[in-house]
């Protein structure tokens, strides 16, 4: 039995696994085919409106068949009766009542049936004459055995009654038939006329009614479908093309319209349409204009003042190293401008950074080399910001070095901004830098424990010069287009930068970059939530 188990088992998943297959298979179609669900439909309905057509054709003509029949029962049974009751009256009384009865069947069944007007709806029909036990002896003569007991009690009690019933044929075989008794008047107490019609061309009728109307339903239910397909095909195919044209519209050919055909309704959705896709490829086009000159106008801006910037920058170094020779106010009016000079060449790197991401000219100098040294640079620019606000660095880095083929300048650009983020909102708690590696990717994250984000700003971090609270004080000196630069950074490097954050509990930014350039991230080896953090609706 366990070997009978073991051979049996590995059948059955496979089985199952192959018609769970055939079951997707089976719904993508039904559900991205508009012309396979009005076909089936069409199909479905037609064959239920046929079943139920057919079985009223079929009850109404078994019926008047069986009407019919029993009406030409009941008026060949009347003939029987007197002809019955006649050859009785006037036969040799001196006989056994055995031979009398089998002299009248043999006068019945030899009796001509065609010169009778319903001949040609009675047929052939067999004779039964039975007296029951009584007085004298019981005899019948016939199939007495097929008389159904009920019927017998209804005529015994003197009416003429009929049944639906089963007799046995020739070859053993039970047909149905039509079994009509009378009660007799005759010198013969308690003398019962049977006649047994059987049923067999009303049954051979009804068949040929039911295989008509079966091949009659199947033709028509694949003319109808037919009929669908072609119907259904005038409506589908300008839909398919409309979804063609706008996909192909959607990936950037503004040119694509629709062929208008006629002056039906799908003419005018078809010039609707190319009203609609006219409209939006000047809007695009004017869209996508206005953002080249502003892309434009940006990199120009910063440009041009790098020139008075250097000149300015040259005055104010000067001044900035003779400072211990002014009085204390213009001590401090140098400082003041220095500092603000450092930022404004910062701002203006970034802006020439962004511009060329939005130009899409942005290049990736990738190198093989180990993840330490952009975090290792990372780090040793924002020490100094961790300890001025007296922020606790903590790292958590795998013993084995980790070999990646990235920009080294980009990724320590998007550590650098994430620790300078993070100590400015840490609220002086530790932050965590944590590097992980799966073999496809190496993820970093950087968590900290301050104020952390509100439900949905998780998304807006990522935003130009958003703050979530702008009357913050920026400790790093930011320009409010770190985060920016650093999202399109690592989808440079075909990565991603997500974040995520609770108030209070501080938030999480995450790192994921493939180890080979070029390399698709299908998943990541770090989790954006810390271990541990409340679940908050609206996150991740």
């Amino acid at each position: 039995m366990g070997r009978g188990r073991r051979r049996i088992n590995p059948t059955f998943p496979r089985f199952l696994r192959r018609w769970s297959a055939a079951g997707r298979v089976t719904g993508r179609l039904w559900r991205r085919s508009l012309q396979l669900r009005v076909v089936v439909s069409t199909m479905v309905l037609s064959l239920v409106v046929l079943l139920i057509l057919g079985f009223v054709l079929t009850s109404q003509i078994t019926d008047r068949l069986l009407e019919q029949k029993l009406r030409a029962a009941t008026e060949e049974i009347d003939r029987a009766r007197t002809s019955v009751e006649r050859d009785l009256a006037g036969g040799d009384t001196n006989a056994s009542i055995t031979n009398r009865l089998q002299q009248t069947r043999s006068i019945l069944t030899d009796r001509d049936v065609g010169t009778t007007p319903a001949s040609g709806v009675v047929g052939t029909f067999d004779t039964v004459l039975l007296v029951p036990a009584g007085p004298q002896d019981s005899a019948s003569v016939g199939p007495a055995d097929e008389i159904p007991d009920n019927l017998r009690a209804m005529v015994r009690g003197g009416r003429i009654a009929y049944r639906y019933s089963s007799v046995a044929e020739n070859g053993g075989k039970r047909s149905p038939a039509l079994i009509i008794g009378t009660p007799t008047a005759t010198g013969v107490a308690g003398l019962e006329l049977y006649l047994v019609f059987p049923l067999t061309n009303e049954e051979s009728t009804v068949s040929l009614v039911r295989g008509t109307l079966f091949t009659g339903g199947l033709v028509l239910i694949l003319l109808l479908a037919a009929i669908a397909m072609l119907v259904s095909r005038q409506v589908v195919i300008p839909v398919r093309s409309a979804s063609r044209i706008a996909v192909r519209f959607a990936d950037g050919r503004l040119k694509e319209r629709m062929p208008v055909r006629g002056e039906d309704d799908m003419a005018r959705l078809a010039m609707s349409f190319n009203d609609m896709a006219e409209s939006l490829s000047k809007q695009i086009s004017s869209l996508e204009e206005f953002g080249g000159l502003q892309r434009q106008f940006t990199s120009d801006v910063s440009h041009e003042l790098r020139t008075p910037l250097t000149t300015v920058r040259m005055a104010a170094d000067v001044l900035y190293e003779s400072r211990d020779d002014l009085d204390p106010v213009n001590k401090r009016s140098v400082e003041l401008m220095n500092s603000e000079l450092d930022r404004f060449e910062t701002l203006l790197g970034e802006l020439l950074e962004i511009s060329r991401h939005d130009a899409g000219v942005a290049e990736l100098a990738a190198e093989k080399i180990p993840m330490s040294i952009p975090i290792d640079g990372a780090l040793a620019t924002v020490r100094h910001l961790a300890a001025d606000t007296d922020t606790p660095l903590v790292l958590d880095l795998p013993t084995e070095p980790v070999i990646a083929e990235i920009d080294p300048r980009r990724v320590e650009r998007i550590l650098r901004n994430l620790l300078a983020n993070a100590i400015d909102h840490g609220e002086q708690k530790p932050v965590t830098l944590t590097m992980r590696s799966d073999g496809d990717a190496v993820a970093i994250t950087v968590r900290d424990r301050g104020i952390g984000l509100r439900p949905g700003e998780e998304k807006l971090v990522f935003n130009r010069f958003w703050r979530s609270d702008p009357s913050r004080f920026r400790r790093s000196g930011g320009t409010g287009l770190g985060l920016a630069i650093s999202i399109e950074d690592a989808r440079l490097h075909n990565g991603r930068l997500e974040a995520w954050g609770e108030p209070g509990a501080g938030a999480s930014f995450r790192l994921t970059l493939p180890l080979v350039r070029g390399h698709k991230v299908l998943g990541s080896p770090l989790p954006l939530k810390p271990l541990g953090a409340r679940k908050a609706t609206g996150r991740e």
